[in-house]
């Protein structure tokens, strides 16, 4: 079976003062990054992509690393824009990402709506699917870019789903009919597994 994984990035290194799109990884988030790679041994991946945001490629470098495949950075896989909100706790953010979910089409939250953060992923995503037809690959990328793209494939709810992932963690779909086969809400001690 030809798969396609989709990672949220691991853990990183929270700083308010600095836009989350440049954020890198903790110390932990290099930990996990190591056993993500070593729990997505059991895929046979032939290749791993990533986002261009830091704390993304790092993650893919580690875990490619583990598995000893090539990696590659793509642009268009990035988080929704939003790098003009700023640092907001925990429970604003919440709220503010459940409002985007369920209005895709207004611009409630960033630069971008989940219409147009969709629109660009999967053109990303498509891309990426018709230059790697027959490789099982894994793309690094955020929480709520992958929710979007998932849950309008699946009968998964966007907002359910984003809440549901750790740092990190992934979504594996078959190909060519991206059925969801398995979701790993999470990667650390003694993180839960979980089917689809």
């Amino acid at each position: 079976m030809s798969v396609l994984v989709f990672v949220k990035h691991s853990l990183p290194l929270v700083d308010p003062g600095v836009p989350a799109r440049k954020w890198r990884l903790s110390d932990e988030g290099r930990v996990r990054s190591r056993m993500l790679g070593e729990e997505l041994a059991g895929y046979e991946l032939d290749l791993v992509v990533s986002s261009d945001e830091p704390k993304a490629v790092e993650t893919a470098e580690i875990a490619a690393g583990a598995l000893d495949v090539p990696i590659e950075i793509v642009e268009r896989l990035h988080e929704h824009e939003r790098a003009t909100v700023g640092f907001l706790e925990k429970e604003r953010f919440e709220r503010s990402v459940e409002r985007f979910f369920c209005r895709p089409a207004e611009l409630v939250f960033g630069a971008e709506t989940a219409d147009e953060a969709h629109d660009r992923f999967s053109k990303a995503v498509n891309g990426l699917s018709d230059r790697f037809r027959c490789e099982k690959i894994a793309i690094v990328t955020h929480g709520t870019v992958l929710s979007l793209f998932v849950s309008r494939i699946s009968e998964l709810e966007p907002f359910t789903l984003w809440k549901r992932l750790g740092l990190p963690s992934w979504v594996a779909l078959s190909r060519p009919d991206f059925r969801v086969v398995e979701i790993r809400p999470a990667i650390g001690a003694g993180a839960p597994r979980a089917g689809a």
